[in-house]
């Protein structure tokens, strides 16, 4: 399991503008390369992102589907990705004095990276989730009111 936070300056109802914004995932989900389309309803319970994973060409088109959603505060969601297989994505965002703590939580659930989950492959999501949310705070952070 990798369990990142971030302080953010921005109160979470400008970090869930960002992850409400179905087309802004590629922008701060490390490895995501391409959203080619977004569910009307996103982000209630159902609705998905198709989006296309690496660079060509080795793309794998795959989906992230809404499991939960209570803006401005959590969001939870599967995301597949063949032949990995798929993970949970949890995200909440805590209102503290001068902007929001911001949790990001990423486990495999199926798949090939549940397979060989082990605390090497943790580490290295972990790595990930910190540039994720670095990204993700960039947006929110430079986004106007």
């Amino acid at each position: 399991m990798a369990v990142v936070t971030r302080e953010m300056s921005v109160p979470p109802e400008r970090v869930f503008a960002v992850l409400v914004d179905g087309w802004l995932y590629g922008l701060w989900v490390v490895g995501a390369s391409h959203i080619r389309d977004v569910d009307a309803e996103w982000p209630q319970a159902g609705a998905r992102i198709h989006h296309a994973f690496g660079s060509w060409p080795l793309l794998v088109r795959d989906q992230t589907t809404v499991l939960e959603s209570e803006p401005p505060r959590r969001l939870v969601l599967q995301a597949r990705a063949w032949p990995a297989g798929q993970a949970r994505i949890e995200v909440t965002a805590t209102p503290r004095a001068g902007g929001s703590l911001v949790q990001l939580n990423e486990y495999p659930v199926s798949g090939l990276g549940a397979r060989l989950h082990n605390p090497l492959a943790d580490k290295l999501l972990y790595r990930r989730n910190v540039e994720s949310l670095a990204r993700l705070a960039a947006l929110a952070e430079g986004r106007s009111a």
